[in-house]
């Protein structure tokens, strides 16, 4: 049976974004994941280029509010900016909640390119940092 986890930020625009389509993409035999947001903000469009470069689409996902999950259960609920994770409501049920920060790519100020190297190597640090944690966790 699979695992479900619940990826959670504030906006669920990018990194939350970007954690559900890596983890469904690189765990899809093992891992179900879902993502929301404590006050959702839209999908995030750079956020979707960054994904279609490593062939992965989540240009259908949609932004929603963490009550969407409301009574459905999860092995794991994991914040992946600090707002989210002190706005986070408590799961029942034995859900692991965890908090695994990283940079908020939208603040990236500069270039273009250099705007698009925040989003790039933020989604490599998040598929690096969860594709660790969650190999450990299904040994």
């Amino acid at each position: 049976m699979k695992k479900r986890v619940l990826f959670l930020c504030t906006g669920n625009s990018c990194r939350s974004q970007m954690a559900d389509g890596l983890i469904n993409h690189d765990f899809a035999d093992r891992i179900e994941a879902f993502s929301a947001g404590t006050e959702p903000h839209g999908l995030n469009a750079k956020a979707v280029q960054v994904m279609a470069e490593l062939g992965i689409d989540i240009s259908r996902n949609s932004s929603d509010h963490i009550s969407k999950y409301d009574g459905q259960s999860f092995d794991y609920a994991i914040t992946l900016c600090g707002d989210a994770n002190d706005k986070c409501p408590l799961f029942v049920g034995g859900v692991q909640r965890i908090h695994i920060g990283f940079d908020d790519p939208p603040k990236a100020t500069g270039t273009e390119d250099e705007v698009l190297a925040v989003y790039r190597r933020v989604r490599d640090e998040i598929r690096q940092q969860l594709g660790e944690f969650f190999r450990r966790e299904l040994q």
